[in-house]
């Protein structure tokens, strides 16, 4: 089998898509660290007693690096009309993750202090509680502190074949 083969097969499975984020702890005593967000489609949930979601992350990737020092993170489920936000937080050799989230309606998340996007069908907050290995990716389990449905309106976005997609 070959990478494309691989690829492709899993292109089939349709995935919802949700924003990761964190804050970089501060250089000094006075200031607040930098907001760091990336896109992902492969989250799920993992338990609900206790209540645990999962992320992947490619290895060495700037949000593996982060979450391997900051345990505290947050997620925002994405609408299909946020697909401008998925789409910005997917971009390989991005401009600094301060100017994408520049003009993104967020409120930060009372635990993490993370950027939670405003009008997302619904945000967690989260905490590591494992960190596994598995090939180029660490999957990073999260005990979930709080959850809320900032927006009862709106349909899901997905990922499919290789785009964003809408359901129906």
């Amino acid at each position: 089998m070959t990478d494309d083969e691989f690829r492709a097969a899993l292109s089939r499975l349709a995935a919802g898509v949700v924003l990761i984020t964190a804050q970089e702890p501060p250089l000094d005593e006075h200031g607040r660290g930098e907001d760091v967000g990336m896109t992902a489609t492969a989250f799920m949930s993992v338990s609900l007693d206790p209540p645990l979601v999962m992320v992947s992350l490619r290895n060495d990737s700037r949000m593996d690096d982060l979450l391997a020092e900051q345990p505290l993170w947050a997620v925002s489920v994405l609408t299909e009309s946020q697909r401008h936000i998925a789409g910005r937080f997917a971009m390989k050799g991005r401009i600094s993750d301060r100017l994408l989230f520049e003009d993104i309606p967020y409120i930060r998340g009372e635990i993490a202090g993370a950027p939670l996007v405003g009008g997302a069908l619904a945000t967690l907050e989260c905490r590591t509680e494992q960190r596994v290995l598995a090939g180029d990716h660490t999957l990073v389990i999260g005990r979930v502190l709080t959850a809320s449905l900032p927006s009862a309106d709106g349909e899901p976005l997905a990922y499919f074949k290789g785009r964003y997609r809408q359901l129906g």
